[in-house]
Parts: C-alpha cells; structure tokens; sequence
C-alpha cells in the first residue's frame, strides 16, 4: 500500500479580504481538493468564482484566512520551490531575450551558470522555439510568448505546475495547437512535472485535458461538484462520450446550486431585489441571443453545448447572457438547455419598436433594481437623481466592482428599453428622453 503524501492537498480553505468599511468580502469558502501524482485537475467557473485565488494560495503568494494548503505533506507558508506557475498574460521582460526571461528564475535560485544555460536551451527546446534564444517579446507572436512563459515555469524543474487560464488570450488555432503540444509532451513524459491544476472557464478545454474537473459556484467561491473525465488520450471532440462529459458539466455549472442546497435556477430568480448582482451584458447580446435560439434548428429551445459551438462562445460568455434570459422571463434555463418563453419568441420576432416596449415592460417588471431607479425618477419633481443614490444602496449587498458593473448594466438596459436616461458626465439619471410603452 501507497502511503506517501499526495502532491498537493487543500483542507477546508477560506479566503477573505478586508473592505474599507471594516467587513470583509469572502472569495472563497470550504474548498476541499487532492491532487495526485499523474493527474491534470481542472478549475472550472465564471469569472470572479475565486478560481486564481485559489491558484494563488497554492503557489504560496497568499495565505488562507482559515484553513490550510499542504504540499508533499508540508503545509504551504511562502512560495514552494517546487511549485511553478503559467499566467494568463504572458508577463514577459521585454528588455530582455528569451533565453534571459527563460534564465531568470534559474539565477534568482543561484545556479551555476553553466547548469542555467543548459536547463534554460533544454526548456526553450521543448517548447518549441529552439532558434529563437536572442529574439526580443516584441518579435514573438501571442503563441510564442506563452511558450516563453511555459518554458520559464518548468525550466526550475517542478513537481506541480499551476496554469491561470494559460491560452485564454490566444487566437483559437493557437490555443488548439499550444494544447495538444501540451498534452503530448504531458503524454509522453517529457516535461519534469508530476501534476498540474489548470483553471479555465472554457467547458471543452476542461474535458480536453483534465482527469478531473472541480466545478466552482461564485458569492462566495466553493466547489459544488467535481466530475472524472475517464476518456483516454488523445481525446477527440466528435466522440458522444466528449460531448456526454460537456453536457454534465453545463448542467452543472447551470445548476447554481448553493451550499448545503440543490436549488435550481427558478427557485433563485424568486429572491431577485435591488440587492441582487447583475451581468453586464449589452442589449445586442440578448437580442442576439434570442434571435439565436428562435431560428432554426433550435426553434426556441436550444442544448447549451450546441447554441455555444454555433455561437462560438464560451461559457463565460454565454451564462451570463443566458441567465439575463432567465432574470427577464424571456428564457428559461435548466438541466444544460435553454428555452425561449412565449414572450422570449414574440421578441425575436417582433419589429425594432415593438422589441423595445416588450423589453421595457420585462425591464421594469421583473429587475427590481431598474424599476427602483424609474420610481425614484418618477416621483422626484426634477425626474433627476444621481448616480450614487443608487450606487450607494447597492454597495450594502455587493462590493464596489460588483455594484458599479451591475449599475452599468441597469444604464444600458434602460437606455435600450428608453425606460429612463443617463447622462455619464454628470453621472446622472433622468426621465429627459423616456419612451412610451405599457406598464
């Protein structure tokens, strides 16, 4: 029987950070997870679920306010030498060449300097860009610098690499080529890392590479469920078993369950109130959206996978706009589908004014917060308020990047409706150019 120490293990973690006011904004709370010689766990989750802050306490850059992360049976106090790190953004010197950027951690380590140039040529060889050791950023493409910054996180010889959303900033068939050259290397034993935690909010990314896929719920951050991807690779989009993994995990990340709870989408649109965070997603792309679904071959009811493929979206992109839908009654979302309502249908099928008045009266029936601010503008003599009237009311429930995106939200979609007006100099509401429409 095994009985040495899983690489990495994360025990009842909780992060919060301090708000000016003197309460504190929670991140992440109770997350749990092991990571095992040989294996790829992925992070999967919106933007702002806690994701590269977990990432972060892994690698040492920040420390848990509860609860504890271990590596090799060690707690985790400071940066672990052998724990390296792939960032979104390349985060390259541009001063410097690719074989400097390569070296740098090796000499921040005090290595001889001939073990430096052997490890950083042997690191830029097996990324790829042998030939390219004295080429500055500048003359690199997107793809080129990534491979610079994987070549710097595994020349210092790892045991766990993390990767932050590692092709996200890539052009698609980029991302598709750096992935495979990944997996083959990973594969065939190449690379000098016994296990890696990859966090992405791309669906097939996650099934593509990982052997496990921790699906993470946001307000605060915590894994609501993890899935196994028992595919064998190399791992081929076509297959129905593919696709049977996505459509679990868009079930899952749509199932918005809470803790100690299976609360289901509907059951969360009955608590809607002013308090209540919202997607800063445009008009064009709910109408979008709508339009989408309602044409052939959904017919107004589409499986998120495909509608996703069609759109060529990811799910970062799609469930917010998908769960405005909701928010609107102009869809409802659930087990991985999304289906029109009947007044979802008639708006993608009505004219440029009748889109409006529907879009108003959903508006300001079923957002608190936009009908909050008509009342208030309504009832003032002036039809005026300021912008921190509301903003001020919102930041109770929510921190301050939340309440100004969910407030930029509320401007646009009340332009669009023409429900109310907004001036952004004087940072101001107004009814100066309401529309007409119903009640």
């Amino acid at each position: 029987m095994n009985s040495s120490p899983a690489l990495l293990e994360v025990h009842n973690v909780r992060k919060a950070f301090p708000k000016a006011d003197g309460s504190e904004l929670l991140v992440l709370e109770d997350v749990n997870l092991q990571l095992s010689a040989g294996q790829i766990i992925g992070l999967l989750g919106r933007s702002g679920s806690g994701k590269s802050t977990l990432l972060r306490l892994i690698a040492g850059l920040s420390a848990p306010s509860a609860g504890e992360v271990r590596y090799l049976g060690q707690r985790i106090d400071g940066p672990a030498p052998g724990i390296s790190m792939v960032f979104q953004s390349f985060a390259l010197y541009p001063w410097l060449t690719v074989f400097q950027n390569v070296a740098l951690g090796l000499e921040a380590q005090h290595v001889p300097k001939a073990e430096i140039r052997k490890r950083s040529l042997a690191a830029i060889d097996l990324i790829g860009l042998d030939g390219f050791e004295s080429a500055y950023p500048r003359e690199l493409s997107g793809g080129m610098r990534q491979r610079v910054g994987f070549a710097r996180a595994l020349v210092v010889q790892p045991n766990i690499l993390l990767m932050d959303e590692p092709f996200s900033a890539l052009d698609v068939l980029t991302a598709e080529n750096m992935r495979t050259d990944f997996l083959d290397l990973w594969s065939d034993g190449r690379m000098p890392i016994k296990g890696v935690v990859l966090v992405t909010h791309n669906i097939e990314e996650a099934v593509l590479m990982c052997d496990r896929v921790m699906v993470f719920g946001s307000n605060p951050g915590r894994i609501l469920s993890e899935i196994a991807v028992t595919l064998p690779q190399p791992r081929n989009r076509l297959e129905p078993a593919f696709h049977d993994i996505v459509e679990r995990l868009y079930v899952a990340m749509t199932a918005r369950k809470s803790a100690g709870s299976t609360a289901q989408p509907a059951n969360r649109l009955q608590g809607l109130g002013i308090g209540t965070e919202l997607p800063n997603v445009s008009s064009n792309l709910i109408a979008g959206l709508m339009e989408a679904v309602a044409a052939p071959p959904f017919n107004g009811n589409a499986d998120l996978p495909e509608i996703a493929s069609d759109l060529h979206m990811d799910a970062d992109e799609l469930f917010p706009v998908a769960e405005t839908l909701q928010m609107m009654r102009f869809a409802e979302l659930e087990g991985g589908d999304l289906r029109l309502t009947p007044e979802g249908l008639a708006f993608a099928n009505a004219t440029v004014d009748e889109r409006k008045r529907i879009f108003a009266r959903h508006l300001l029936s079923y957002i608190p917060l936009a009908a909050h601010v008509r009342r208030v503008l309504d009832e003032r003599a002036s039809h005026v308020a300021r912008k921190s009237r509301f903003l001020d009311e919102i930041e109770d429930f929510m921190n301050d990047e939340a309440a100004e995106r969910t407030l930029r939200a509320i401007v646009s979609w009340g332009r669009y409706a023409e429900a109310f007006a907004y001036d952004d100099e004087g940072e101001k509401f107004s009814l100066e150019n309401p529309g007409e429409f119903e009640g």
